[in-house]
């Protein structure tokens, strides 16, 4: 398949599973997320090549490569996380293909924990590797962890022409419509930034108003 070129020896799995994966995602999203997502996958494999890890590709690449569909227009009114209409997007599209339960749950709780740093590490090497991923390429986490030439080989692939603004645009249109799932989450920040009149959830002020008398 033409979608599986190989970066610093690190090539998307060889599988029915993940060419439908790829072929959704560059159905249903645009280039932005297309191959933010490819890089995820490139970058969290790189690292679980690093650390040492023993991961399934194959699930690693479906939690890549789902994990921002719920930025899409059709998710902007569930009243969920948009990492959790990710992780939903994804369990379906392997329920659909009799994937196991287990490797399920992986990839689910994978997407739904990528925006919640601190946890993913301790889990799965799948989990932990999405999020590493995320971080790699939008927070620029681990930055120095991998050589210039492998993050080159990585973004000849898939270039991130004016990344950093284009997927602030894009997580802040994604999530102004729903912005009480940004509590407690770094979301919250994007809307503060590109938002007029957000004002994110306080923890402290919710304990104190809450409906208990004392």
């Amino acid at each position: 398949m033409s979608d599986r070129p190989t970066a610093a020896g690190i090539a998307p799995p060889d599988t029915r599973l993940a060419d439908d994966a790829t072929q959704l995602v560059r159905d249903t999203a645009d280039e932005l997320i297309y191959h933010h997502s490819r890089r995820v996958y490139f970058f969290g494999a790189l690292q679980g090549r690093r650390r040492g890890l023993s991961f399934d590709p194959e699930l690693l690449y479906i939690g890549a490569m789902f994990h921002d569909l719920g930025l899409a227009e059709e998710h902007r009114a569930s009243g969920r996380r948009f990492e959790v209409d990710s992780a939903d997007e994804a369990r379906r599209f392997l329920q659909a293909r009799g994937v196991p339960e287990d490797s399920v749950r992986r990839v689910w709780t994978a997407i739904a924990l990528h925006t919640t740093p601190g946890v993913p590490q301790y889990m799965e090497p799948e989990v932990a590797l999405v999020t590493a991923g995320v971080e790699y390429d939008v927070l620029g986490i681990g930055y120095h962890d991998l050589t210039q030439e492998e993050r080159d080989e990585v973004v000849a692939l898939h270039p991130r022409p004016d990344f950093k603004r284009r997927i602030l645009a894009a997580f802040a249109a994604g999530i102004r419509p729903k912005p009480e799932t940004t509590f407690g989450n770094v979301k919250a920040d994007v809307l503060e930034h590109f938002v007029p009149g957000f004002e994110r959830g306080d923890f402290v002020r919710t304990i104190q108003g809450s409906p208990w008398p004392e």
